[in-house]
């Protein structure tokens, strides 16, 4: 990992030195997957076959998983694994079913309300990603909220294994959180499959999920369609800013670093801290779990594109993760509590020694789908939210229009929108008022 002494630097350096790893956008994949895209376009379920094989090197006989597959798969997990995925499943629901927004109704005026209303999306699809490890966690952070919100139609897509089967638990985590439709389907056929359906597939309203550069792309292209389908959020690879003070447990602030590196090579994990001591320790530290991890070479990866940031306070220490706005922010600090006020931007945040990263990706109840590469500007992760429409009513009475149609139509003489003024001047000399 990187040291880097943060008072050192100009400003240019500083952005260099925040400066996620480049994300692929290159021609060659944009092509790629615009092929890809017009390929499922006009030949249906017969391109899924085919890129099917040609990519993830499987036979489909079938692209929907049947009744049969899904109750094989839950017969070879084991018991400790299907309680813990139930387990999930219900702290996540307790925390999304609290945090769902709630229709609002009031009185503007005297005659005046104003309500709005949540409706579900009707058709959603999922991806939940299986490629150098399969991910039942991202099932059960997509499902739980698509089921509180209601949508009637939830299909989810995750690629075939060579003997063309999905993972075991993906399947069960999927009918554990009420998704029965379940396509054999991975990379940006995938994502094509949903946005614009096909003879199997149905076509969905919204994205969500997260996936390698081919499907992020994927998802970019058909959200750009008025044709395609809207998406959750843009998506780079997973990221983790860590603060900790001269106290924090260096053994647990390493291996906090080493949860996000060994996601995938183009991860990013940074440590910024106050105390050069810490830094030393953690460095030492975050080499010597690496070489036992049995993702460790990936880990290493990811770890040449990180950093190790000294500042001076605390305080400064806010500001630079503020800067970059991670998708995880870990507080390994005393009395952490007294910093999240001061955190504008971050995905998710855990506060305190006992707080590791990984609770979150799977059981504490938030979502681990969130915004990363510097989204979390102006981005939230999925919630209950992400899966509704909210819907603005209004209903005027003859007095309601009396008190606030004289402001409506002066606002519109002022935008020089005749026919807006006229809307409310005409009704308002049918009600006798002076207009």
């Amino acid at each position: 990992m990187k040291r880097i002494d943060w008072n050192s630097l100009t400003e240019i350096e500083r952005d260099v030195a925040l400066a996620r790893p480049a994300q692929s956008r290159a021609d060659s994949l944009r092509h790629g997957v615009e092929q890809i895209i017009a390929t499922v376009r006009s030949k249906g379920d017969t391109a899924l076959r085919e890129l099917s094989a040609h990519y993830d090197r499987c036979v489909l006989t079938s692209i929907e998983v049947s009744d049969a597959e899904f109750a094989a798969a839950e017969a070879k997990l084991s018991p400790e694994l299907k309680d813990a995925i139930r387990e999930a499943a219900e702290r996540i629901e307790v925390f999304h079913r609290a945090a769902a927004p709630q229709p609002v109704g009031v009185n503007t005026a005297v005659g005046v309300r104003v309500e709005r209303m949540l409706r579900p999306i009707h058709r959603v699809g999922l991806y939940v990603p299986a490629g150098s490890a399969p991910l039942p966690s991202t099932a059960l952070m997509l499902g739980v909220p698509a089921r509180i919100a209601g949508c009637r139609d939830v299909v989810l897509c995750s690629p075939a294994r060579a003997d063309g089967t999905c993972d075991e638990a993906v399947l069960f985590t999927a009918r554990t959180v009420g998704v029965h439709r379940v396509f054999k389907l991975g990379g940006a056929q995938a994502i094509a499959a949903m946005a614009y359906g096909t003879e199997s597939v149905p076509r969905c309203d919204k994205l969500f999920g997260p996936g390698n550069a081919w499907v992020t792309e994927a998802k970019l292209q058909v959200s750009a369609d008025p044709d395609g389908a809207a998406i959750d959020m843009p998506a780079g690879p997973s990221e983790v800013l860590v603060i900790a003070d001269a106290d924090a447990n260096a053994v647990f602030v390493a291996a906090d670093l080493l949860s996000q590196a060994e996601h995938g090579p183009d991860s990013q994990v940074i440590l910024v801290s106050p105390s050069s001591a810490l830094i030393d320790t953690v460095a030492a530290e975050v080499d010597r779990q690496c070489a036992t991890l049995p993702r460790g070479a990936i880990a290493e990866q990811a770890l040449s594109q990180s950093r190790l940031i000294q500042v001076d306070s605390l305080a400064q220490a806010v500001e630079v993760s503020n800067r970059y706005a991670p998708e995880h922010l870990i507080l390994q600090v005393n009395a952490a509590r007294e910093l999240v006020e001061s955190i504008e931007s971050a995905g998710s945040i855990f506060v305190g020694a006992w707080t590791p990263e990984s609770v979150g990706d799977y059981c504490s109840g938030s979502n681990h789908v969130l915004p990363t590469y510097g989204y979390a500007r102006s981005y939230s992760g999925v919630s209950v939210a992400s899966y509704q429409k909210q819907i603005t009513v209004q209903e005027l009475d003859p007095n309601g229009l009396r008190a606030i149609g004289p402001c409506t139509a002066t606002l519109a003489a002022a935008e020089q929108l005749e026919a807006h003024r006229r809307a409310v001047t005409l009704r308002l000399a049918a009600l006798g008022a002076q207009v």
